[in-house]
């Protein structure tokens, strides 16, 4: 039940212009969930949710990293980097990515592919990346993504 709540979520956001949780409780219900708003502020974080302005509105939206994982093309790449990165970390504002020996720099390309929102540059060796984000905030935002695309593919 959760996965699919959690899977109506990110549809509803993609679709909808959501703007508080209060909306995405309605939207939820509309479509047949019932929740508790506590339960919706759970899933906004543990889906790494952003939330975006356009002029004088803000909405919630889906992070780049998480729509590759979402879409089908991308899945199969995400299997395989899921498979390849053994722990995700990060200290202030970098985030440090532990991968199977060789796997560092496949895994790091899709990373920079994905335009990440604050992302500010990647180094990657042979089974370690480097990824300095612009906050704390924002370090903390890419591992929990991160880990859900890594859980959702194992």
């Amino acid at each position: 039940m959760k996965n699919k709540r959690r899977e109506m979520i990110v549809r509803l956001v993609s679709q909808r212009e959501i703007q508080t949780q209060e909306e995405l409780c309605e939207a939820l219900h509309e479509e047949g969930f019932e929740v508790t708003q506590a339960t919706v502020s759970r899933d906004i974080k543990e889906l790494a949710l952003i939330k975006i302005t356009d002029g004088e509105k803000s909405r919630y939206s889906v992070p780049q990293l998480q729509k590759q994982a979402l879409d089908e093309n991308g899945g199969i790449i995400f299997k395989m980097i899921a498979d390849s990165i053994n722990s995700i970390d990060h200290a202030l504002n970098t985030v440090v990515i532990k991968c199977a020996s060789g796997m560092a720099q496949a895994v790091c390309l899709k990373i920079d592919s994905a335009d990440i929102h604050a992302l500010v540059g990647t180094i990657a060796g042979d089974d370690t990346i480097f990824i300095l984000m612009r906050t704390e905030k924002d370090a903390e935002r890419l591992c929990r993504e991160l880990s859900m695309i890594i859980e959702s593919r194992k």
